[in-house]
């Protein structure tokens, strides 16, 4: 599982354009002052989206809606295997950052890998969306599309990805 570094990225990616919570609050449980400056009183609440950082071209470069594994990615020069490259938390806050920081995170990458790697080997996944409809993404507590995304599963013949 550890070596699965392209799954890797293309989970990240696909949580950096589409995050499980597109936006998160916290109250201030004591003044305090934000790292640009403003004043933040006991009590009051701050509010950050990580679905619209994902999308900002200050953080993620002009490709940015682009979906793109690769920007997670690094060749070591001495293998030229890939390296996965995280981003700093306060960048890509899916999971959260600082005292808060998840503490379930790699066991949820490792979850997810065992998904991908289970369904995967055996079936294909293939959206069965009409031609030409895209879905519609909802912003709620959670992520979600308008409807669900329907998918048809193929088996696999050959057992291989």
């Amino acid at each position: 599982m550890k070596d699965m570094v392209y799954t890797h990225a293309a989970l990240s990616e696909s949580m950096r354009l589409y995050p499980p919570v597109p936006s998160d609050s916290k109250e201030a449980a004591n003044d305090d002052v934000l790292p640009e400056g403003t004043a933040v009183r006991k009590g009051e609440k701050v509010t950050y989206h990580p679905y619209a950082m994902g999308r900002l071209e200050a953080l993620w470069g002009k490709d940015w809606a682009e979906f793109r594994p690769e920007r997670w990615l690094k060749a070591d020069v001495a293998t030229g295997k890939w390296e996965f490259v995280g981003r700093d938390p306060y960048t890509y806050p899916v999971f959260q950052a600082g005292p808060r920081m998840c503490l379930g995170k790699d066991m949820a990458f490792l979850q997810m890998k065992r998904v991908v790697t289970g369904v995967m080997r055996l079936f294909r996944v293939v959206p069965a969306m009409e031609g030409g409809v895209e879905p519609v993404y909802v912003s709620d507590l959670t992520s979600k599309m308008k409807g669900g995304f329907p998918v048809k599963i193929e088996e696999r013949t050959n057992n291989c990805v």
